[in-house]
């Protein structure tokens, strides 16, 4: 089996890789060949360097696509992305790798299935940013894609592509559309939505964070844990369940910013909620306000796949996974 991994280098890339590494066999099959590829370079485990090739890449330029695709990969994972904030700063940006990559990693699919019988698995990293206010109390699966922001809009639009990719058989795509990911390791990024985790992350290390919104603030959430299975399950799930609606929101659980603290506290102890400072900035909350905040994901539910029932278990994965289960 020849797996390749779009955006290797973020971090569910990196931990979707390490899953693999782990579990050889977690996508059904030997891996033979596994490509990763990022616009920086992938770190590539010592299990599986015998059989890895590690590339740096511009989706978005031209010929970049055509080459990640010549080795005609069995299973694709696209995860690149400019993410929520940056995309909406740097509109040209945006639509250059969230879109036009995206078309462009299509349309190299499709021109190699032209050369000769070609139809990959295709697993896209979408948002619940595609949905756009105003909401119902719960979000449930036939809720229209109308985002508020050029992230969403370029998410929502690739989606209606890998749709109707999937229909016309060129290949069989399932897109993820991904609750807020929590709680990101590493350096914060240029999410919009990056103090959810920030103001866990820090305080779990012994250091300050800062919080820009309301504790009354509601989101949905799902641990890197819950994130890579999602990736993992469409890999190797009966596809022909989903119908023509391609795109999943994924399971999560609701919860407020101040539940958020509550958990923490629960788990740290008051001295972490200490180092929690408030500093209201009214563009990120301008921006968390269009965001949506509970979901009914019973379709994906029903077709396997699963996340955290409460925040205390988001805690203590990332406790478990990257503190090597103890605090400071």
């Amino acid at each position: 089996m020849h797996v390749l991994v779009i955006g290797a280098a973020g971090m569910i890339g990196r931990k979707l890789v390490e899953r693999l590494a782990a579990s050889p066999s977690a996508l059904g099959g030997e891996i033979g060949r596994l490509t990763l590829a990022d616009a920086v370079a992938p770190v590539v485990p010592a299990a599986l360097r015998s059989v890895t090739t590690a590339l740096t890449f511009d989706l978005a330029a031209p010929g970049t696509a055509p080459s990640l695709i010549e080795g005609r990969p069995d299973v694709i994972f696209h995860l690149a992305a400019i993410v929520s904030g940056e995309a909406e700063t740097d509109f040209d940006k945006g639509y250059a790798v969230n879109l036009e990559g995206t078309r462009a990693l299509f349309e190299a699919i499709r021109r190699e299935g032209q050369r000769e019988p070609y139809r990959p698995r295709v697993l896209f990293a979408s948002s619940i940013a595609v949905f756009g206010a105003p909401f119902p109390e719960i979000i449930g699966p036939d809720f229209f894609t109308t985002p508020l922001t050029s992230y969403g809009t370029q998410k929502a639009i690739a989606e209606l592509l890998l749709a109707d990719y999937s229909r016309r058989g060129i290949f069989d795509g399932v897109g993820i559309r991904l609750p807020t990911i929590c709680i990101r390791p590493g350096a914060p990024n240029k999410a919009a939505s990056g103090f959810f985790s920030n103001i866990l992350r820090e305080p779990l290390a012994g250091k300050e964070a800062v919080l820009p919104v309301g504790e009354d603030v509601r989101h949905w959430f799902a641990s890197p844990r819950s994130a890579v299975g999602f990736f993992i399950h469409a890999a190797t799930m009966d596809t022909s369940a989903i119908g023509p609606r391609r795109n999943l929101t994924m399971p999560g659980l609701s919860a407020t910013v101040g539940e958020e603290i509550e958990a923490l506290r629960r788990v740290a102890g008051d001295k972490a909620v200490s180092l929690i400072r408030r500093e209201p900035d009214p563009v990120i909350t301008g921006i968390v306000a269009g965001w949506p905040t509970n979901f009914d994901a019973s379709r994906a539910m029903a077709l396997g796949f699963r996340a955290e029932t409460v925040f205390d278990e988001i805690i203590r994965i990332h406790v478990e996974d990257e503190l090597g289960g103890r605090l400071p």
